[in-house]
């Protein structure tokens, strides 16, 4: 494992096919490392040799890494195919313990790929060397500050692991966690998979104390048993998310053809992860849904959830999804009671808690503080449609100290329905750590995935 951690943790990388020119792959992982404040050792390779600056910093260029004068734990290779090979030799000999490699020309062109690939693997491991890839984009590692991609630079930090088979797929997911306030702990694009796997990411942040959740985008698997062995322990710890691509007879093969992958038939691998604890997400919009409330939730001590809104429609809208979910809607009248000190008489504390059109900061702060104190509401949804009576930034402020002050020991989620104002309001949840969703559904149905996950656990303990 000490290899797989110097792919997240290394003292010191080294970009062989380094640039100085701007639009090179070789020059954007050299600015994305420096960037992005990794405070390692940084070293440029290149047959050309000379000087480069990037960023304002000057690097001497090594003709080869054996000409590097010190220790090298991670060596970026993003040469040619055809010289690879050469690299690879030449990276055991200077004692590299891993090496993503970028290039492509491999595994997905077929069978004479694959021999090399197969060939790159038998030298590494003569070295004890892992290898990430072939074909990928690189390594993100936010707690270490690492970003050894050619993708955007300035990843948010957070408790998500996002491990993606497709290179450019997960280019554009690492842009959209940026704009979508998804906080990743890594991210790891894993190519062909010759080497390192996702059952082997999953090893890896397993006992990540950064990583609270892992999401994986997956055309196939190599080697099915070990995958589900993997995933079916680690479920137990920490949630897994998996879009499984392929679904289809002509998506199944297309994804053959993208990175060379078996995907085999799709009902094998539902049934698998319904064994493995794994939840499947049919759509990237819902697999970050759920992600988000995975990620940096506590599990529910019980099975009563709480709907709080200032909209009847919206609440009804999420008791229907509650129920197609599954989820426990608290009914105990005499408890819910309470919820009468902050709505008008005409106001409703049945659950959905209908506190009306004029719920104001007020009404809203005294009934999530209720909720949160409650022992007998175990989860909490604040549903919110926007008028001129609160400004939803205000009500998103109200939430994050009331749910801070609480010691954010329950799950709970949001929903805001509304303009301009409503979608700053998500991102300021967002960036705290409280699931938040522009469509009442959305929320119910993040909450619903945390329930799912904790209670496959529950079935396996007993």
């Amino acid at each position: 494992m000490d290899n797989v951690k110097a792919l997240f943790k290394p003292r010191s990388v080294a970009v062989i096919g380094a640039s100085g020119k701007p639009g090179k792959i070789g020059y954007a992982i050299m600015k994305n490392l420096i960037e992005y404040g990794y405070e390692g050792k940084i070293y440029a390779v290149n047959i050309k040799g000379g000087e480069i600056e990037i960023s304002g910093r000057k690097f001497q260029v090594y003709k080869s890494i054996l000409d590097v004068p010190d220790e090298v734990e991670m060596a970026v290779i993003v040469v040619p195919a055809k010289f690879v090979p050469q690299v690879v030799e030449e990276c055991g000999k200077k004692g590299v313990k891993a090496l993503p490699i970028i290039s492509s020309g491999f595994g997905e062109l077929g069978e004479e790929g694959k021999k090399v690939e197969e060939a790159l693997v038998e030298t590494a491991h003569k070295y004890g060397m892992r290898i990430l890839g072939p074909n990928i984009f690189g390594v993100v590692y936010t707690p270490t500050r690492l970003n050894a991609t050619f993708g955007p630079t300035d990843v948010l930090p957070g408790k998500l692991a996002l491990v993606s088979q497709s290179g450019a797929l997960g280019i554009a997911l690492m842009g959209w966690t940026i704009l979508e306030k998804v906080g990743l702990s890594a991210l790891v694009s894993i190519g062909n998979k010759s080497d390192l796997d996702d059952a082997d990411m999953l090893d890896y942040f397993e006992n990540d104390e950064n990583t609270g959740a892992i999401l994986i985008y997956m055309e196939g698997v190599k080697d099915g048993r070990k995958f589900m062995e993997t995933a079916r322990r680690v479920s137990m710890k920490k949630p897994i998310i998996i879009i499984k691509a392929g679904r289809s007879e002509r998506g199944a093969k297309a994804a053959a053809s993208h990175t060379g992958s078996l995907a085999g038939a799709d009902s094998i691998y539902s049934a698998a992860f319904k064994q493995s604890g794994v939840l499947r997400a049919l759509t990237i919009g819902e697999a970050f849904d759920w992600a988000r409330t995975l990620s940096n939730l506590p599990e529910a001590e019980g099975k009563n959830v709480v709907i709080l809104t200032n909209g009847g429609g919206i609440g009804v809208m999420a008791t229907d999804a509650a129920e197609e979910e599954g989820l426990y809607l608290y009914d105990n009248l005499e408890e819910l009671k309470v919820f009468a000190n902050h709505m008008p008489p005409f106001g409703s504390y049945k659950n959905p808690v209908d506190l009306t059109g004029m719920a104001d900061a007020k009404a809203y702060e005294g009934a999530v503080r209720d909720a949160l104190a409650n022992p007998n509401m175990h989860a909490i949804a604040v549903l919110y449609c926007q008028t001129a009576v609160l400004d939803p930034r205000d009500l998103a402020d109200i939430v994050i100290r009331e749910y801070e002050a609480s010691g954010k020991k329950k799950p709970i989620v949001v929903a805001i329905v509304g303009g301009i104002e409503a979608k700053e309001a998500i991102d300021v949840l967002n960036e705290k750590g409280i699931p938040a969703y522009p469509e009442p559904e959305r929320a119910i149905k993040s909450l619903a995935a945390l329930y799912k996950w904790s209670n496959w656990k529950k079935s396996k303990r007993v």
